[in-house]
């Protein structure tokens, strides 16, 4: 896992300057190119062939094709047998040489081989051109700047905003859709004319010009087989995801929650004959957060090496650190945790392998149960649900704890308020109409399209299935799995240097899983139905059975609390709260939330977020 960066012309200066401020993603080495029409940069961090052969930017044998890359390779071994038997001689250990061996011999149809987590530039001196690639589902993110010709790219935002050719200015539309969506859908970024290259696609670059391919596209195609078979095959290719997860010549471990998906991690492993395993999990003294008790549970069934973190309260320092990373905002309530427990990892490890990708792969969230259970509901008389039922459950007083029964029916029936086209990301979706008409200003009010799901419509035409449950996993893996969990990870765990490998996202996984018939995967109200049974005999009944719970934060008690008088001054404080949004309102909120009258803590958090994020990019520079 590294940091790559580059631009579309010479100087050794800036690229230098770039790259370093990506220090964090590769501690153990870095490197640069340049010629009169390209300049790359790249940070290692050394996890296949330690030795200076590894070295980035690489080349080819003749130096007509340089490479900066990050990420893994998993089927590099077979790749590179079968570039040899080609001619192709190779001088390094590594996963990098294949990519270049692979781009001479394929072209950009080189990514279709690969089975892997990358991003990646190629600089082809012969055709004067520059190849950007992500792989299939996001993993690892690359973002670029586009204008007057001129093209920069990195890992990351902070390395792009190095370049003098960039301006800090805040894309308005893109301002409105994260107050919604809690993050900023792509190829859209919070600074105007930086983009995401969205997953899945490689651009080329000439002569100025850009031009982005879609390589690769989730496709559903149920086939008529016993449910045995699913079951058989699903553990086959979880059990080889793993396996080919494991290699690393440096030390690995796994996060374990104790929930479903990293409890089969940790399965696999043991299947692997992985010794001994080293699992790291996390908790909090607020018993309706914590996992602890299961976790500890499958540490000992396993007879894991098990080390534990427990979060405390926030400090603004902690939270200004994790925004830093993010480079955007985004308020994921599992972000800080997630970068506390890789910290933790960090200690031990090099490589840890997690279970992100589950949830979404195999209908996990509680948001396809509440779209399923909407389609019930909807058969109720709307004059009733709008005008009766509704107000009575929003008067409800909040409840302190992570969900119970008060908390579920309150954010159901909210999310049932808005319009179908929201697909089930309407109980993910926390704007409202007369919410935004407050709270933004009149001059943003005025710039931006206040279609709030014209993102979720743009995304879900590309799908090839009417089927509800369908156009919904495909929404979460390709709209908000890229630039929420996937970010997440990515994010804080480089923050640290910790590579992080998701095995469930093998993309032979997720095509397998997209032939597996819906009631099988949303049984009645059984989430990942399947996969429960498919490991029977594998995990312990408390573990398989068990409901979703997943890291986070409980930031609504603690925005009552220890970080109120924090929030109240950063907010009021703000530039950014000023200008771009009506701060009488915000105060409402507070003074709504602090008295228990309703949860304001989604839009209080983002805001929060947003504010420091601003201060961080705009108003000062780090």
């Amino acid at each position: 896992m590294c940091g790559i960066t580059g631009f579309s012309w010479q100087d050794e200066g800036l690229v230098t300057r770039m790259i370093q401020t990506l220090a964090h993603r590769g501690p153990d080495q870095y490197g640069v190119y340049t010629d009169e029409s390209i300049s790359l940069g790249h940070r290692r961090l050394s996890i296949l062939d330690l030795s200076e052969h590894g070295r980035q930017p690489m080349s080819n044998e003749d130096g007509s094709i340089w490479v900066s890359y990050n990420g893994e390779i998993y089927n590099f071994p077979q790749l590179r047998r079968t570039l040899q038997g080609k001619g192709h001689q190779f001088h390094s250990g590594t996963d990098t040489e294949v990519i270049v061996y692979a781009y001479q011999e394929y072209g950009p149809a080189c990514v279709e081989w690969f089975n892997g987590m990358f991003a990646f530039a190629i600089w082809d001196k012969s055709k004067r051109e520059l190849l950007l690639a992500r792989d299939r589902l996001g993993i690892k993110p690359l973002y670029y700047y586009l204008n007057n010709g001129k093209l920069v790219f990195a890992s990351e935002i902070k390395a792009i905003l190095e370049s003098p050719e960039v301006k800090r200015e805040i894309n308005a539309q893109a301002l409105y859709h994260y107050v919604g969506y809690e993050f900023v859908p792509a190829p859209d970024t919070i600074f105007r004319h930086i983009h995401k290259l969205p997953p899945g696609h490689y651009l080329r670059y000439r002569e100025g010009k850009i031009e982005l391919t879609q390589y690769w596209n989730l496709k559903f195609a149920t086939e008529a087989q016993p449910t045995a078979y699913y079951e058989e095959k699903m553990r086959h290719l979880l059990e080889d995801s793993v396996r080919q997860r494991l290699i690393s010549d440096v030390p690995l471990g796994v996060f374990l929650s104790g929930g479903l998906d990293s409890s089969t991690v940790v399965a696999m492993m043991d299947r692997c004959n992985v010794e001994p395993i080293q699992t790291f999990a996390l908790g909090y003294d607020d018993p309706s957060f914590s996992e602890l008790d299961y976790a500890q549970y499958m540490a000992s069934q396993f007879n894991t090496q098990h080390r534990v973190l427990m979060i405390d309260p926030i400090t603004p320092e902690l939270l200004e650190t994790a925004v830093w990373h993010l480079d955007e905002p985004m308020t994921d309530l599992s972000t800080i945790p997630f970068y506390l427990i890789c910290k933790k990892a960090r200690e031990h490890v090099t490589v840890c392998l997690s279970g992100e990708g589950g949830d979404e792969v195999l209908v996990g969230y509680d948001r396809f149960k509440a779209s399923k259970g909407h389609s019930y509901y909807s058969l109720i008389p709307e004059l009733i649900r709008r005008g009766i039922i509704g107000p009575v459950v929003n008067a409800l007083p909040d409840q302190p704890q992570k969900k119970g029964a008060i908390n579920i029916l309150k954010r159901f029936i909210q999310g049932g308020l808005l319009p179908d086209e929201g697909e089930h990301m309407r109980w993910q979706y926390f704007g409202m109409p007369e919410q935004d008409q407050a709270l933004f200003a009149k001059d943003i009010l005025a710039e931006i399209d206040r279609d709030p799901f014209a993102p979720i419509r743009n995304q879900v035409a590309n799908c090839n299935s009417n089927q509800r449950l369908d156009r919904e996993i495909y929404l979460d893996l390709k709209f908000t799995m890229p630039d929420s969990p996937l970010m997440k990870v990515d994010k804080m765990s480089m923050a640290h240097g910790l590579e992080v490998r998701v095995p469930l996202l093998d993309h032979k996984f997720v095509e397998f899983c997209a032939t597996i018939p819906s009631d099988l995967k949303l049984n009645g109200f059984t989430t990942k139905a399947i996969f429960r049974s498919a490991m029977k005999g594998i995990l312990p009944d408390k573990i398989r059975q068990r409901g979703k719970q997943g890291y986070s934060l409980p930031i609504k008690n603690w925005l009552r609390q220890e970080l109120r008088d924090y929030m109240v001054e950063l907010l009021t404080s703000s530039p950014l709260m000023k200008e771009a949004f009506n701060l009488n309102y915000i105060q409402q909120l507070i003074r709504e939330h602090m008295e228990y009258r309703a949860n304001h803590n989604h839009i209080l958090w983002a805001l929060i977020n947003l504010a420091l994020w601003h201060r961080l990019f705009v108003e000062t520079r780090r």
